[in-house]
């Protein structure tokens, strides 16, 4: 993949070696750019604040601030910057805690070299990507949720609204496909969320999937 303005990336883990190594073999890719690195949560926010790049790529467990708090700060402050979790935990606590701070994707570090650049590149995309065992654990907990009582039926225009956002699409972009307004898209995912008790883009589509609603690929409406 090559592109003419590169992909600027802020890398935070409190272990020198690997952002090293984490560094070299993005920026080996061709398209992706560090362009600075922190040891810890607040130096990572402080060094968001400075560059605000495309793609944050975050440890979980930080000093003074974990990649969790940094991504919900991130949600707050720079909409536009995509996170990517990248972590040794796997655990159900924070894989739901960092759904539901708004992160764009969760890889292991078990990944290899490959996968971790191509996640990158799908969060800059504005589309989601989760490690498989990540994603078996949150359809576990969205099918436990959709167990503990009935569920809302979305309208076929919220349907339409999750599937382009499970997609990838951007607000804007799910309005020009939909000739509506950016307002409105909003509406319809806040409705979405509250129908089916979910706090995040990925959290919804999969309990949409997981319901029958969207079929698997996340990109089209289940047939009825």
């Amino acid at each position: 993949m090559s592109t003419n303005t590169p992909i600027r990336v802020v890398l935070a883990d409190d272990h020198a070696v690997v952002r090293t190594g984490i560094r070299q073999f993005l920026e080996m890719a061709g398209d992706i750019q560090v362009v600075a690195e922190a040891e810890d949560g607040r130096r990572a926010v402080l060094a968001l604040q400075q560059h605000r790049p495309d793609v944050a790529v975050l440890d979980i467990q930080m000093p003074e601030m974990t990649g969790i708090e940094v991504c919900r700060w991130v949600r707050a402050n720079l909409r536009a910057t995509g996170v990517l979790i990248l972590t040794a935990y796997d655990d159900d606590p924070y894989v739901l805690a960092v759904l539901q701070a708004g992160a764009n994707g969760y890889v292991l570090k078990t990944a290899d070299a490959a996968e971790i650049v191509q996640a990158v590149r799908t969060v800059y995309e504005g589309k989601s990507v989760l490690d498989p065992s990540v994603a078996r654990k949150v359809m576990a907990h969205v099918r436990g949720s959709a167990q503990s009582g009935p569920v809302e039926r979305l309208s076929d225009r919220e349907l339409e609204v999750l599937a382009l956002a499970g997609r990838g699409f951007t607000n804007k972009a799910i309005a020009v496909q939909l000739g509506i307004s950016d307002r409105t898209v909003q509406g319809h995912l806040a409705k979405v969320f509250d129908k089916l008790q979910a706090a995040s883009r990925t959290e919804a589509v999969m309990r949409a999937v997981s319901l029958g609603w969207l079929s698997s690929d996340l990109g089209e409406l289940a047939e009825e």
